[in-house]
């Protein structure tokens, strides 16, 4: 994908920041970012940008499709890239890691689901919400310790 001539398309100009933003999410490690975490990694490289632009950059990529926006329970609504294909989530609601997975089983039974309600989807999303393994490993349920939200 041309990234300069998409933007264009979509009435945005292609500036240095934007190109930044969707190359930092392209060379990330994690594949979900917030707001503040695009502002961090700009500010460590001393592109000067303001959070609210950030965030007004990070929507206008959303809305142009470019990102999808996601909410999470408990956690600041992050962005990912739109690679188009669909994928599901867990979340740990201890440290707030996230992963991504993709069942077919899981696909077909809610597409049968819907089906048998007389539903038909054009979009869905499945968010898991737990321990990761290296926070389950911390947690000593009989000490009653409570996980601590993200």
């Amino acid at each position: 994908m041309d990234i300069p001539q998409e933007l264009r398309k979509l009435g945005l100009k292609a500036t240095l920041p934007r190109l930044r933003i969707l190359q930092l999410f392209q060379e990330s490690k994690s594949k979900h970012l917030n707001a503040d975490d695009v502002y961090r990694l700009l500010h460590e490289e001393q592109i000067d940008m303001g959070l609210a632009t950030v965030y007004r950059v990070l929507m206008q990529f959303a809305d142009a499709r470019i990102l999808i926006r996601r909410h999470f329970e408990g956690v600041a609504s992050v962005f990912e890239l739109n690679e188009g294909s669909h994928h599901d989530h867990l979340i740990c609601t201890n440290c707030g890691r996230m992963e991504e997975f993709l069942d077919a089983e899981i696909e077909l039974r809610q597409e049968a689901v819907a089906r048998e309600r007389n539903f038909v989807l054009h979009e869905h999303s499945l968010s898991l919400y737990g321990f990761c393994g290296e926070c389950a490993a911390t947690i000593n349920p009989l000490a009653g310790r409570k996980p601590r939200r993200p």
